[in-house]
């Protein structure tokens, strides 16, 4: 394959396909090796090569040859640091329903008559257990905390501290545990 020349890099900075190519082909190996490391929650490898190549393109569009390095070292770190930003940003708080979903298949059934009667029963069985077993800091604390508060927005909420709000939920989750069917 050929080196990176100047030439090749200012004809795909051009947009010459055929160059363009010969550099995508030339870098894949690295930016699959280092999709690798990019893997985790909310990002895939297909998804990490695909971050990759974008930065892949970044390096096209603002490789400085005159800086010092090589296009190839250049590239590298620009596709590395692309693959980590876009795992920093999959794996934000924000996006933890979406990594921890799981998908509906296509063609699951509505449910019947029968599985509602259940999921209703197991509901009310778990309200009930919350009613007699928590106290009513507790089940205030679960509550504003299943809501998405911060134990210092729910400590603020209702005038106790965030380590008296962590332990109160801590004794919680505790008795729901003990309280399983």
């Amino acid at each position: 394959m050929p080196q990176f020349t100047p030439e090749l890099v200012e004809k795909a900075r051009m947009g010459d396909e055929a160059a363009l190519a010969c550099i995508i082909a030339r870098m894949m190996p690295a930016i699959r090796y280092s999709a690798a490391g990019a893997i985790g929650p909310g990002m895939e490898l297909e998804d990490a090569v695909q971050e990759g190549i974008i930065g892949l393109f970044g390096a096209l569009k603002s490789y400085d040859e005159n800086r010092g390095a090589s296009f190839e070292t250049y590239a590298s770190s620009c596709i590395l640091n692309a693959q980590l930003a876009a795992k920093r940003a999959a794996s934000r708080k924000k996006h933890l329903p979406l990594n921890s979903s799981v998908p509906l298949e296509e063609n699951t059934p509505a449910p019947g008559p029968e599985e509602l009667a259940i999921a209703n029963e197991r509901y009310a069985g778990w309200m009930h257990r919350m009613e007699t077993g928590l106290s009513v800091l507790e089940r205030e604390v679960l509550g504003l905390y299943l809501q998405g508060l911060s134990y210092q927005a729910i400590g603020a909420r209702l005038g106790r501290s965030p380590k008296s709000v962590e332990n109160a939920l801590g004794r919680a989750r505790t008795k729901l545990r003990q309280a399983e069917p």
